[in-house]
């Protein structure tokens, strides 16, 4: 079984009003505002934009076809060492 945590927090009443009004205006509980709000802040899906996938294109300078690209994707991008 899953190890639950509990989490407490303070609000002033203002914040407080306008966490219940959100909640209310989607109808689901406070707690579930509150649970979406922090997985949203915690697990940010941002890219890196120092990937080197975003500057991978073309794969090679050399004149030709890349045949074993999707096999080998990882030593294209990121060199033999990985």
């Amino acid at each position: 079984m899953t190890c639950v945590k509990v989490v407490q927090t303070q609000l002033s009443e203002t914040e407080y009003k306008l966490l219940a009004a959100y909640a209310a205006a989607r109808k689901k509980t406070i707690k579930d505002v509150a649970r979406e709000a922090i997985r949203q802040t915690i697990l940010r899906d941002e890219a890196d934009p120092s990937d080197p996938i975003f500057r991978a294109f073309p794969f090679t300078r050399k004149k030709g076809r890349i045949t074993d690209g999707s096999e080998r994707i990882d030593y294209y991008l990121y060199g033999p060492d990985r």
